[in-house]
């Protein structure tokens, strides 16, 4: 179901202890083609707010089965699912494809709408499909400045924190099934995931012109930048993929090449273990030394 992109007017609450996102014009030619690495990373979450006229026929639906009780807490009469964010730059040349599922309690998601467009893109596409896993929110996503697809890492992984701080916004019962509800949240998750264990790294050949990267470890905000900068920085080129966050863990699927070329044996073992390093290592306070 195709649908317009709404634009009744929006506006974004920015927590106070992050930095707000400005919007810059992105010139790079392709998806990850430099090896150039960033100049910061994405650490801020965008909290989206709509605000609809009263001619507006569109009700945001707020999960019914979470309760607040007086310590600020959430309950849930039912099981809560595991929330899933995918961000697919592979299956349309022309969009960059967001999903969302969570269960059957997501909504319309005008409010999502509204906030990818203060990032400064168009929602060229959307619709929603049920099946065993859930209803999937599919919304395809273009910049307004040129019509193309999303192409800058850092964009990528700013669409990636919007589209989660907008979950624990309409849904805080997610709180506790994401990685993000430990810094964005209204509970952190009660469970935690050991990153050696969770940790799994593989690069095969996929064509003649390319290998494929696989990453899953625990995700948090910046992962996005991240992964990307630790490939190019040592030449590797990445061309294409896709993003999952699933509850608290991160899925990366990267299409990768050196010189046009797939990544002969050792360079693949060279990239498995300079991502395996950055990953696993242990994080060192300033003050210690």
């Amino acid at each position: 179901m195709a649908v317009a992109m709404a634009s009744s007017g929006c506006t974004l609450g920015i927590y106070t202890n992050l930095k707000a996102l400005e919007v810059q014009p992105i010139s790079r030619p392709s998806l990850f083609s430099t090896a150039s690495s960033f100049d910061q990373l994405i650490h801020s979450c965008i909290s989206p707010k709509i605000r609809l006229s009263s001619s507006a026929s569109t009700v945001i639906v707020k999960a019914s089965s979470a309760t607040a009780v007086e310590d600020g807490s959430f309950q849930d009469t039912d099981a809560i699912p595991t929330p899933k964010v995918i961000i697919d730059q592979d299956s349309d040349p022309d969009a960059t494809v967001v999903e969302i599922t969570f269960g059957d309690r997501l909504g319309a998601l005008l409010d999502t709408m509204g906030a990818l467009r203060n990032l400064g893109l168009n929602v060229v596409k959307a619709e929603v499909f049920l099946d065993s896993s859930g209803k999937h929110n599919k919304f395809s996503i273009t910049k307004v400045s040129d019509g193309r697809k999303i192409e800058d890492p850092e964009m990528l992984e700013a669409i990636r924190l919007t589209i989660i701080n907008n979950l624990l916004e309409y849904h805080p019962e997610s709180s506790g099934q994401l990685a993000m509800g430990a810094a964005f949240g209204v509970l952190p998750p009660s469970e935690q995931v050991d990153i050696d264990i969770v940790t799994h790294i593989r690069v095969k050949d996929d064509g003649p012109e390319r290998s494929l990267l696989y990453v899953e470890t625990v995700d948090r905000p910046g992962l996005l930048v991240d992964l990307v900068r630790i490939v190019t920085d040592i030449n590797v080129n990445v061309v294409s993929g896709e993003f999952d966050t699933e509850g608290l863990l991160a899925k990366a699927k990267f299409h990768v090449n050196y010189r046009n070329k797939p990544l002969i044996k050792p360079l693949q073992q060279v990239l498995a273990n300079s991502l395996r390093y950055y990953l696993r290592r242990p994080t060192t306070e300033e003050g210690s030394f």
